[in-house]
């Protein structure tokens, strides 16, 4: 009687032990399927703005730039006499309106700057859907603007998500300067420092800085904050050993939001800059 109770209870602890391991096994495989499903979700943070929105910023015109199937919101900020223009790329939140607020850096720099909203973010309409869908929207700014600036100086510009579209298209255009600001290695080096537990295999968008820098057509500046909590500079100095030649700016307190406030950011860019 003693055996058969004990075997019972074996069995049942087996049959409880089994049945939590389906449910982790499904639980798991619930989420893998929400991140590879949704995985824009995660990458990309827009701030929508409404159609009636007005940038009111000097000098700077607005532009609805049509692109495949959709068209972007463009601010493009010109002054008289500009050495020529930074084609900034914005990182994975916010809008036209947080990231262009005012002009003094380019005015005192001498440099236009043409900004675009990604599909989704501010007044640009569509969604992003594809990683081949967002390089194409880059190049298709790229060659509406670029000659506009023959004989001039051209920047391509890109901050944190935006890094990995300027790296790309440094690689297929040719400018005089490209600067990535709080860069990552690629996507899967992001998955692996942030949600590790999930195999690479579910990625559909691999961003890969890696592959793209080294073919760069122009100089290339890094500049990254030490104290980045987002990407940590390990990321950068891993890229900057692919391509021995780019020049490494390391920022002293910096974190990934507060670059644009420090002269140690400011300064070296600006002299970088004042170069060309």
């Amino acid at each position: 009687m003693r055996e058969r109770t004990k075997t019972r209870f074996r069995r049942g602890i087996g049959g409880f032990i089994a049945s939590v391991a389906v449910l982790c096994v499904l639980a798991y495989g619930g989420v893998a399927g929400v991140f590879f499903v949704g995985q824009e979700r995660l990458i990309f943070r827009p701030t929508p703005l409404p159609a009636s929105h007005v940038f009111n910023l000097p000098q700077t015109t607005e532009i609805s730039l049509a692109v495949d199937g959709a068209t972007l919101s463009t601010l493009h900020f010109k002054q008289p006499d500009a050495k020529g223009v930074i084609f900034f790329l914005h990182g994975n939140g916010g809008n036209l309106s947080s990231w262009l607020r005012n002009t003094d850096f380019y005015r005192r720099n001498k440099f236009d700057v043409l900004m675009i909203d990604y599909r989704g973010y501010g007044k640009s309409t569509g969604s992003i859907e594809s990683e081949a869908q967002l390089h194409r929207d880059v190049m298709t700014a790229w060659q509406w603007v670029a000659p506009q600036y023959e004989g001039k100086k051209r920047v391509i510009y890109g901050r944190s998500l935006g890094t990995t579209l300027a790296a790309k298209l440094s690689s297929e255009v040719e400018s005089d300067l490209t600067v990535l600001v709080s860069p990552f290695y690629n996507l899967n080096a992001m998955r692996e420092a942030h949600y590790a537990w999930l195999p690479a295999a579910l990625m559909r968008y691999t961003f890969t800085t890696d592959e793209w820098l080294p073919s760069a057509k122009s100089p290339v500046v890094i500049m990254h904050g030490e104290r980045d909590e987002l990407i940590d500079i390990e990321q950068a100095v891993r890229l900057q050993a692919l391509a021995p030649s780019v020049e490494f700016v390391r920022i002293e307190g910096g974190t990934h939001n507060n670059l644009h406030h420090l002269p140690q950011y400011v300064e070296p860019l600006s002299a970088r800059l004042a170069k060309l």
